[in-house]
Order: C-alpha cells, then structure tokens, then sequence
C-alpha cells in the first residue's frame, strides 16, 4: 500500500501534506497521535471512503477504492445492545459471504470458514452465544475474525483496544500481529496508546498538528522529536518496557487523562 505526495485539508486546516508513505506486506504500522490529527481519517483515506485533497493513495498498484476486497477492517469497540438478535458465529459469518447477494457459497463451506476463524481467534467456546451478551473483549475477537475472514492483504484497525482490559488488549493485539506474521497481511494500527503493542510495531506515523514523522519506534517516539511536533517540550521516558510521555499539551490529551502527565500514553 502506497501514498504519493498525499495531503489532505478541510477548509483552511490541513491534517498532512506531501506524505509519502509505502506499507510493506508483513509490516506492523501504528498511527499514533492527539485526538483530532487525523488518524481515523488517515484510514477513511485507505478505505477509499475519504479523498485526497492532492496525490494518491494505492493497494497492488491501483488507486484504493471503497469495498477493496483486499483490505480488512477492524472497527473501534462499541458494544452491542443485550437484545441483538445475532450470535456470535452469524457475525463472522457475515464476514465470510455477507456481502454476497442471490447465489451464496455452500452452507458446508461457509461453516468451515467460520469454524476456523472462530478457532484462530479463541472464540469457539461462545460461538452460540448471542453477541449481545459477550463481553467487549469477546466482541472484539469476533471483529477480528470477520475481518480476517477474505484473507486480507491489508488489515486496517481503528482503535481496536479502545475500552478494553489489559488482558483483552494484550490478546487483540496478539491475535492482529499473528495474522501480519503469518499470513504477511500489512496491519495498519490505529492507537492512542503504543505500550500494548510496543512488541510488534515495526513503524510508527505520528501525526501532531498538521506535521507528521515516520519511522522506528525508538526513533519517532523520543523528548526531540516529540517536542518538535508539538512545538513544545515533551519528556518520552523509558521505564520497564514502556514508555510514558509527560508534558504533552492540552490539546493533545484524552479526555480521561491527566493533562500534563500521561502515564503510558503517547498522544
């Protein structure tokens, strides 16, 4: 997957310009950055749902389109209501031959697929539940699983740990890395918070205020080019494996965070 002097602006602000970017096959890629920056819209761009102010976003040497059977999708967490007539195996079902209108893959093979996604991603042992009544963690699985199902070349995840456990964060992101590793998908990881995954990024893009830097972790996210960013200073601590960021901007924090001291947190 390539972008080409891409920018994109909405009125007189602009989230990035002149981005040029290549995403390997087999590459753990995290978009990190403050609420705002665009990283969601970053992903819209490659679902083929957003246009590109000027340049060109492409998969397989052809311009990225809406529907991409070639690209995954795992969406933020949002629970489902207790009532949702829909069990967890007809929601990964939807991901094997949902889209498919009139003639249908056999009923024997469109089992067989949804077993063995219910398998890959640990959720077997509910797979008659109603999704309604799974926790967020065993929501989430599923949405891998339907993600995972066309067998991916791309798999976009936006916000995928957002609500989760640490212990469901630590098994989603597991799960994502498997399939970049053994299946040689490119995962494009969409985070505010790079400490659940820190074992598998291979590159970060961090988008902070119209500017942007790529690179290796222990490059990107760093006191200097943090507070170049920012345009302010911004202390990146490396304590026990994870990193804690501290006099990030206002602007640049969650809601739910301390303001000026973000433990664990990286935009």
């Amino acid at each position: 997957m390539s972008l080409r002097g891409a920018s994109l602006s909405f009125g007189n602000r602009t989230l990035w310009e002149g981005l040029d970017l290549e995403i390997n096959q087999g590459e753990f890629f995290a978009v990190l950055g403050p609420n705002g920056s665009g990283k969601t819209t970053f992903l819209k761009v490659l679902l083929g749902l957003q246009e590109l102010s000027s340049g060109s976003a492409t998969l397989a040497a052809r311009p990225v389109a809406r529907g991409n059977p070639g690209i995954g999708y795992v969406p933020q967490q949002k629970s489902f209501d207790p009532d949702t007539p829909l069990r967890a195996r007809d929601l990964v079902g939807l991901g094997v031959d949902g889209h498919r209108w009139g003639l249908r893959l056999g009923a024997a093979k469109v089992n067989r697929r949804i077993d063995e996604l219910l398998d890959l991603v640990g959720a077997a042992d509910y797979a008659k539940v109603p999704v309604g009544q799974l926790s967020g963690g065993e929501q989430q699985r599923l949405r891998v699983a339907q993600a995972l199902a066309a067998d991916p070349q791309v798999l976009l995840c936006d916000e995928p740990l957002l609500s989760l456990d640490l212990h469901h964060q630590q098994a989603v992101s597991a799960l994502i890395n498997k399939q970049c590793r053994d299946q040689d998908s490119a995962v494009v990881f969409v985070t505010h918070e790079i400490n659940p995954i820190m074992d598998y990024v291979d590159r970060v893009l961090y988008l902070a205020g119209g500017r942007f830097r790529i690179g290796p972790p222990e490059e990107v996210m760093t006191t200097e080019v943090l507070s170049d960013l920012y345009d302010s200073h911004v202390e990146v601590i490396h304590a026990n494996g994870r990193l804690i960021v501290v006099g990030l901007p206002d602007a640049a924090t969650h809601h739910h965070e301390d303001a000026h001291v973000v433990a664990g947190e990286v935009g």
